[in-house]
């Protein structure tokens, strides 16, 4: 870390910007929070990023303890990078800022998100109070990539993988289950445009799209 720049300040806000505080540090963070990744795996999910700038930033977080470096056993044999229990106490700061974010403007023209950042924003806006009484196991398919979402007892729980007995299975894309859940996109248009497919329990499905309302923006 010699010669990067320091705010020079002893508060705990400025030397946690001095480690996270870099143009792309947090939404590398983001793309861990739900599990390793391979360096192809991040580009994926950061396609605007430099693969010389995400190689670096790579390399500071791993020097300051929030990433470490891995290879999985054979046959993979693969080098992947996954956050430690350091970085993994970022999440509720991760998806707190996330939350406070969502009251800001979209950004203009035909802004892309991935399928963790998609995620990640569920868990940022889930509303407990809207899951009174929903107990049921939901599996999301994007593409060949698999969650498990549990909601129960007004708590929301997602993994990286399929579920066993589902209540319901929803697959789409990422911007079509934004559009749903944020932009008026009307699911049954969806179904009937093939960009969505649900099976098991319809009123399962559309009890969990109602989770996730977007908060009031903020003032102009």
């Amino acid at each position: 870390m010699a010669g990067k720049r320091t705010y020079g300040d002893r508060c705990g806000v400025a030397r946690a910007l001095d480690l996270l505080g870099d143009r792309w540090a947090l939404l590398v963070v983001r793309e861990l929070l739900l599990g390793p990744k391979r360096f192809t795996d991040l580009r994926a999910g950061l396609p605007n990023v430099g693969p010389d700038v995400l190689a670096q930033r790579l390399r500071e977080l791993e020097q300051v303890g929030v990433v470490r470096r891995d290879t999985l056993p054979p046959p993979a044999a693969s080098h992947v990078y996954e956050l430690t229990v350091w970085g993994g106490e970022l999440e509720p700061i991760v998806l707190a800022l996330g939350r406070w974010g969502s009251r800001a403007p979209f950004p203009p023209g035909d802004a892309r998100i991935g399928v963790d950042a998609a995620v990640i924003a569920l868990k940022t806006l889930f509303e407990p109070a809207a899951a009174d009484r929903l107990n049921a196991t939901y599996e999301l398919r994007f593409g060949d990539q698999r969650f498990v979402a549990r909601v129960a007892e007004g708590r929301l729980a997602i993994a990286r993988g399929g579920a066993s007995v589902p209540d319901s299975m929803i697959a789409t894309d990422p911007g079509t289950l934004s559009a749903v859940l944020w932009h008026g996109r009307r699911l049954r248009d969806a179904e009937r445009a093939g960009e969505i497919e649900i099976q098991g329990s319809r009123s399962a499905v559309r009890r969990f799209l109602g989770l996730f309302p977007l908060p009031e923006p903020a003032p102009a």
